[in-house]
């Protein structure tokens, strides 16, 4: 397989991974969805405009397609990607194991990426600009090398603890450790999206090995003393789309930070439980509703993996329950003062204006798009890479003098 040399500046040898789902796990999938019953119709899943959540005909829909969904085509694919697992052992000597998919280049100069997906994404967010990369460029040409890992409690990697309470900084400092095994303590950039981004902001923020950041998206309130003359007609409409959502989508947020074990339940034990509530965010949060095998490939890692329980962790530290809540965006110990990127998509769900993303840290890179959601690496896989190889362009040269 390409795209496989580590860099001579590695520290370890991460173990090549294969995902293997066994056949029993497959064929139990497939049974617990035909035994699985549907909801009688209601006015509110009668809606076709969803308002008040998915639809009777979308989810007899998707039950039937995730019935015969052929995990095995999609696991193949997901094997044409070099992918590792590899022990991190956290300052209290906890260890992790990670898993991460990789290109590395054979390039000397290569500039390392490492790029983080949020909930209810994974690693298979960045598969497209993967499958990009790996086309346009060959290990001797590929300008980068690329780390997309599976954050604790997702995908193949380890969970949380469960003897004490873990938060994103903890996340950031297993990641950049990582990164430093990898053989890159020198310097690299970091990619992030919904929970990737804050977790992006801390390595950004707390780790000298994070030279600069790149993210699509920045969830904030309005900064103090914030003077709203500033705001342009598009940052009001900005702020109007979050306060929406906020209002009338944002209840499943507060439930995964208030009550996390008691949907973790609920969801790990039912797949169609699992298929509404995960697929109703793919339909809601992208510009365009996503092919039914996108989110069919995202709802069956969640349940191989049976890591949907391990997932809702960060939102106890991202979700405002509390009233003094100071969020990770807004938070001065947080601010960034390295190079900083940011990628605009009209349908993100949560939204801020440029004004305010400014108060966060001095924008070196900014740019607005037309089209796209909040699944931007799946959505937009080629205007995102655009965006990130624009920005890595214009900001490393100055990063490691």
């Amino acid at each position: 397989m390409s795209f496989t040399r580590l860099p001579a500046t590695a520290k370890t040898a991460p173990t090549p991974f294969k995902v293997a789902v066994p056949d029993a796990a497959i064929q139990e999938l497939r049974t617990l969805l035909k035994l699985a019953r549907v909801a009688p119709p209601t006015y509110e899943s009668l809606r076709s405009d969803r308002k008040f959540g998915v639809t009777t005909e979308w989810i007899k829909s998707a039950k039937a397609e995730w019935e015969s969904f052929d995990w095995r085509k999609f696991e193949r694919h997901i094997n044409t990607f070099p992918q590792y697992l590899t022990p991190v052992i956290d300052t209290d000597g906890t260890s992790f194991n990670l898993h991460f998919l990789a290109l590395f280049s054979e390039k000397p100069d290569a500039v390392p990426i490492l790029m983080l997906h949020g909930w209810p994404g994974s690693f298979l967010e960045f598969l497209p600009i993967l499958s990009l990369l790996s086309a346009r460029y060959t290990p001797a040409t590929l300008p980068y090398h690329i780390i997309v890992p599976s954050i604790p409690g997702y995908g193949f990697s380890s969970p949380a603890p469960l003897d004490r309470e873990f938060q994103l900084q903890d996340v950031a400092r297993l990641l950049n450790t990582l990164m430093a095994q990898l053989g890159f303590a020198d310097g690299y950039v970091v990619q992030g999206g919904d929970i990737g981004s804050q977790i992006a902001r801390i390595l950004v923020s707390e780790h000298a090995s994070c030279k600069a950041i790149h993210m699509n998206f920045c969830y904030m309130t309005k900064p103090a003393d914030f003077d709203a003359s500033r705001l342009s007609e598009r940052d009001s409409a900005t702020i109007a789309r979050s306060d929406e959502f906020a209002r009338s989508g944002a209840s499943y947020a507060f439930e995964q930070a208030t009550r996390p074990a008691t949907l973790g339940f609920a969801l790990a034990s039912s797949p169609l439980a699992l298929l509404a509530w995960i697929g109703e965010k793919f339909l809601d949060w992208t510009d365009e509703d996503p092919p039914m095998a996108t989110i069919l490939e995202s709802l069956s890692l969640y349940w191989f993996t049976d890591t949907i329980a391990t997932s809702f962790y960060p939102y106890r530290q991202t979700t405002p329950v509390d009233p003094n809540h100071v969020g990770i965006s807004n938070n001065p110990a947080w601010r960034i003062t390295k190079p900083f990127g940011f990628s605009s998509f009209p349908r993100e769900i949560l939204p801020s204006p440029r004004a305010w993303i400014e108060t966060t840290g001095t924008l070196a890179f900014y740019r607005e798009h037309d089209t796209g959601g909040h699944f931007a690496a799946f959505e937009r896989p080629e205007v995102l890479l655009k965006d990130v190889e624009d920005f890595v362009a214009q900001v490393w040269p100055e990063c490691n003098k």
